[in-house]
C-alpha cells in the first residue's frame, strides 16, 4: 500500500541521534551535518519505490555535497518481517550503488518515529539552522523510474536551501511504502 507522508512542517528543528551503519561505526547528526544544510532520508533496500530511484538518490547526495548539503540514510523497517532490510544487506545496497553518505539501522524505530517518517523513501532537507525546510518527493519517479529528464525536486529545493536557508513553499509530497513497523 503506497503511503505519502504530510507536507513540510517550516521550521521544526532536526531530532538528534545517534545510529550504526552495518559495521557498527555510529553517525550522529552532528556528524552528518552539512556547513549549509542536512538531508535525512528514509529509505530501505526491498521497497519498489526506493529501488526506482536508488541510483537518483545517489547521484543527487553526493552532488549536494558540493553545495555544502551533508546526507544520510536511514533504513527503519523490521527486519524480523523484512529480512532483505538486515544490515548487511544494507551493506551491500550501499556498495552496489555507490553511496558516498553513511546508511544507518534504526533496529528500535525510535529515530524514525522521532522524525514522524511514514514510507519508504521519505525525505527530510534542513538548512544550515536544522531547520526543516523541504519535506518532498526526489522527482516524479513511483513504482518505477520517471523519465530520465524528470525535474530533479529534491535536488533543486535542496540547492536553494543550501543558497538561502529557504526551502521552496510549494511541495509535492514523495509516496513509497509504508515503514514496516515492530508490533
Amino acid at each position: 500500500m503506497a503511503v505519502s507522508p504530510p507536507v513540510c512542517d517550516f521550521g521544526v528543528k532536526a531530532p538528534e541521534f545517534i545510529l550504526p551503519d552495518p559495521d557498527g561505526r555510529t553517525f550522529g547528526l552532528r556528524d552528518i551535518a552539512g556547513a549549509r544544510g542536512t538531508l535525512v532520508m528514509f529509505i530501505c533496500n526491498h521497497c519498489p519505490y526506493v529501488q526506482a530511484v536508488i541510483d537518483r538518490i545517489s547521484r543527487d547526495a553526493d552532488q549536494l555535497r558540493a553545495h555544502g548539503i551533508g546526507s544520510v540514510a536511514i533504513s527503519s523497517n523490521d527486519v524480523a518481517h523484512y529480512p532483505q532490510d538486515a544490515p548487511d544487506l544494507m551493506k551491500l545496497e550501499a556498495q552496489k550503488h555507490g553511496f558516498t553518505f553513511p546508511y544507518l539501522f534504526d533496529e528500535t524505530q525510535a529515530v524514525a518515529r522521532q522524525f514522524g517518517a511514514q514510507c519508504t523513501p521519505d525525505f527530510f532537507g534542513y538548512n544550515a539552522d536544522l531547520e526543516l525546510q523541504y519535506r518532498g518527493r526526489l522527482d516524479s519517479s513511483g513504482r518505477s523510474a520517471g523519465a530520465p529528464d524528470a525535474r530533479r525536486e529534491l535536488f533543486e529545493a535542496m540547492v536553494r536551501i543550501a543558497e538561502t536557508g529557504q526551502g521552496p513553499r510549494e511541495q509535492i509530497p514523495s509516496m513509497g511504502c509504508s515503514i514496516k513497523w515492530k508490533a
